[in-house]
């Protein structure tokens, strides 16, 4: 599932290619989505134009002129294009928004497990109320030391888990917890509760470096996921634990061993994490 650099990566491309873009046409294909699309037919947006795109947590929000926005998160295989509405629609292709350039937004989601929905802002450049709740975005200065010990007293949880929780912090999945809890040095396994506070700002520097080059290199490609362009994410080249299970740990060449927390496989380094 794609994580906040993924969604970063997305929002800064739709960014650059859709603000200033006025909508001329909608067209749903499939109307039985996550959510469904059919509500987009009825929403006047043709004559809208784009004005931002923004990322919160693994959401991205194209914001329109007139206090509402597209809220689009990208479930497992969500892929989002701009490209010339001539190119003939792809078979799990269900909404285009035409623009006013001959180009249309297109959002394709092989498992139909995505979302594009319509809501309302609170102000312009606000975050609809769909997203109350999450927690810091870790990129920020918010996200420190002190702040990531303080939630940590009293969580009887895996620390991984933890760090997943968007509302401790937002947009930290799997790949990246797995990457981050590594590169500290901890142990997935342990209890929250259990970190020190130089653990705690361990995991918050490592986690703010790897999540900064993961954007850099256009975020991972595991499984389903396409940057806007169709181009695939680089960051998949440097993981050093995700995926490694019965492989050598790249730091000390024991073999990395996985378990399950919270429904998910946890690659670790049982001699370099503790």
């Amino acid at each position: 599932m794609p994580e906040l650099p993924e969604a970063e990566t997305i929002g800064r491309a739709l960014k650059r290619v859709m603000v200033g873009r006025k909508i001329v046409e909608v067209r749903v294909f499939s109307p039985a989505m996550r959510e469904p699309l059919t509500p987009l037919l009825d929403a006047e947006l043709p004559g809208r134009r784009f004005v931002d795109v923004r990322r919160r947590a693994r959401y991205v929000i194209a914001e329109l002129d007139d206090g509402r926005a597209l809220l689009m998160h990208f479930g497992m295989s969500g892929v989002v294009r701009v490209e010339p509405v001539t190119v003939p629609k792809r078979k799990h292709e269900h909404l285009f928004l035409v623009l006013d350039d001959g180009r249309a937004f297109r959002f394709e989601c092989t498992r139909r497990f995505s979302v594009c929905k319509l809501c309302r802002l609170p102000e312009p450049g606000g975050w609809p109320r769909e997203l109350d709740g999450i927690g810091v975005e870790p990129l920020t200065a918010k996200f420190d030391e002190e702040y990531l010990f303080r939630l940590s007293r009293n969580r009887r949880g895996a620390v991984k888990c933890f760090l997943m929780d968007n509302a401790v912090v937002a947009g930290i999945g799997n790949i990246y917890a797995a990457e981050t809890l590594f590169a500290a040095g901890v142990d997935p396994r342990r209890q929250a509760d259990s970190l020190t506070r130089s653990e705690c700002g361990r995991i918050v520097r490592e986690a703010k470096r790897i999540l900064a080059r993961a954007i850099e290199l256009g975020g991972s490609s595991i499984s389903d996921f396409l940057n806007v362009d169709g181009s695939e994410g680089k960051f998949a080249q440097e993981l050093q634990i995700y995926g490694r299970n019965g492989q050598p740990c790249l730091t000390c060449g024991r073999t990395v061993e996985c378990v399950r927390l919270g429904g998910r496989s946890s690659c670790y380094c049982p001699h370099c994490q503790k």
